[in-house]
């Protein structure tokens, strides 16, 4: 038997996305599935905001409804994140807790050290940025030639609730900061001049997608490296989402993830 259950690539709007998660986790608690990780994208594109966070102080709310964006608060803690559906693959690993250390930035390296595997099967150099970042590696270079070691390609949150591990995070493949910027409220003017102008001396944490490394590169070939990698050293089946998962995630979509009562809770 397996120790672990993997559910291939989907597509989620934000609410079903953190609802699937939370459904997992209880149905882990009561011992019907398998530990489970699973890698999904987000249609249409959202922004989330971490658990501590106030939506008004973090999100431009009136440009995310304009551009029809939605908008979700996670039960992980961290900052807002912008989620474009073409330019990410997200994950969660939900696992009880006793599987993984009680240290948090030991249990984000374990989890992290399969993502940075994977990227380095795809030739590009990356390492653990405690507590919960991916960052390049020292000589790496984009398509152009610049130097870019420093520069953030992978974020992550966890939290753990009922003895169940719950992390998440995003593999950057390609990102409009423009856009992200015009979403995202919190340091508009730190995140314009890190992640757009793009210092050139590289001193500053800033965002760069795989794309800007390695333009030949295409989604598929991220998702695969990252499977090879999830699955490396473990038991691990292909699996499905259980009907009464996907009953109990659609009840905390429609009911707690895209309500106001959640989202607007800080």
């Amino acid at each position: 038997m397996a120790d672990w259950r993997l559910i291939e690539i989907e597509e989620h709007d934000a609410f079903m996305n953190m609802a699937l998660d939370e459904a997992c986790a209880e149905a882990i608690v009561r011992r019907d599935v398998p530990p489970t990780m699973r890698f999904y994208l987000w249609n249409p594109d959202a922004v989330s905001i971490g658990y501590f966070q106030g939506i008004e102080d973090e999100v431009n709310i009136v440009k995310c409804a304009e551009e029809k964006v939605d908008v979700v608060r996670r039960r992980t803690g961290g900052g807002a994140l912008y989620h474009a559906c073409a330019g990410e693959i997200a994950y969660s690993v939900i696992a009880p807790a006793q599987w993984l250390p009680r240290g948090i930035t030991d249990s984000y390296q374990i989890i992290c050290n399969w993502i940075i595997s994977a990227l380095q099967s795809l030739n590009i150099n990356a390492e653990f940025r405690p507590i919960n970042d991916i960052a390049l590696a020292a000589g790496t270079k984009d398509a152009q030639g610049k130097t870019t070691a420093g520069q953030i390609i992978s974020s992550h949150a966890q939290t753990r609730r009922n003895g169940i591990f719950l992390q998440h995070g995003t593999i950057l493949y390609q990102v409009d900061t423009k856009k992200m910027v015009s979403l995202l409220k919190t340091g508009q003017a730190e995140i314009s001049e890190q992640m757009i102008e793009r210092k050139k001396d590289g001193a500053r944490e800033q965002l760069i997608s795989l794309r800007e490394l390695r333009p030949e590169l295409q989604l598929r070939d991220l998702y695969h490296a990252l499977v090879n990698e999830f699955r490396r050293g473990k038991k691990v089946e292909w699996g499905e989402w259980t009907l009464a998962e996907l009953a109990r995630a659609q009840e905390l979509a429609e009911n707690k993830y895209s309500q106001r009562d959640w989202n607007e809770l800080r």
